[in-house]
């Protein structure tokens, strides 16, 4: 006897059998109880899917502007581990530095991904969007801010005197007689 396929006869051994073979009229054909229709049921159904939608759409607005705001939290520590590196030009500040420019910048490129768990027609992502893209241009900005202070960005004139060209002689003496 292969498993699973029933004997001759006989059904599987805990199947159980919903189909209607009684001559008793169906449960349709019964009236409903006095103050109670059909249509009010399936207004009831929707009502409730339709509160049950718009609690999940609050829940995914409330969610997305935690994420929006998440990279302020990330500001304050990155501030902090900034400070304490000091403004001397050694391995640690610069690898806080580079760590202060690499995540917002990856966190602009995902803008799209980060925001996708709560993408849904009644939920308008635009103001958590643009949130979270401007915390993370203020992060990028410190970490622009902190290779400035250590003198790593080329904003003096001393900077670009391998680039301009040798200074014309005005004036010129010798020595001797007149």
């Amino acid at each position: 006897m292969d498993k699973g396929k029933a004997v001759m006869g006989m059904g599987r051994r805990w199947a159980v059998d919903f189909s209607d073979n009684s001559t008793s009229p169906s449960s349709r054909d019964i009236p409903d109880p006095l103050g109670f229709t059909r249509a009010s049921q399936d207004q009831d159904d929707s009502t409730l899917s339709r509160e049950k939608k718009n609690a999940e759409a609050n829940w995914k607005s409330q969610k997305a502007w935690e994420v929006a705001q998440a990279p302020a939290k990330n500001l304050m520590m990155m501030g902090f581990m900034m400070w304490m590196a000091g403004s001397t030009v050694h391995l640690f500040s610069i690898g806080i530095t580079v760590s202060a420019l690499w995540q917002p910048l990856s966190a602009l490129q995902g803008v799209g991904k980060v925001f996708e768990p709560y993408k849904d027609s009644k939920v308008d992502l635009l103001a958590p969007k643009l949130l979270f893209i401007a915390l993370n241009l203020v992060g990028l900005g410190l970490g622009v801010w902190k290779l400035n202070t250590l003198g790593l960005l080329p904003t003096h004139a001393s900077d670009w005197v391998s680039s301009l060209p040798p200074a014309q002689e005005v004036e010129y003496s010798g020595g001797g007689f007149l």
